[in-house]
């Protein structure tokens, strides 16, 4: 699950284990709807990260400009 995941990095490499899994039709019925709440999790929890550093960005380059002015 997303909340286990620590790093942006190890949820992207399981999303990429689980699409693959997908794309192989590995999976039954019940397996990929269980795969595909993983993922969702997983998605919500990389896009967090990403909003999260691209504020920092943006915070850190406006502090940049205030101070150069």
């Amino acid at each position: 699950m997303a909340a286990k995941k620590e790093t942006y990095s190890e949820a992207m490499k399981r999303l990429e284990e689980i699409v693959s899994r997908i794309e192989s039709n590995e999976l039954d019925i019940d397996q990929l709807g269980e795969y595909l709440q993983e993922a969702q999790k997983l998605i919500k929890f990389c896009k967090n990260k990403l909003y999260k550093a691209d504020a920092e960005i943006k915070k850190i380059l406006e502090e940049d400009n205030e101070a150069q002015a």
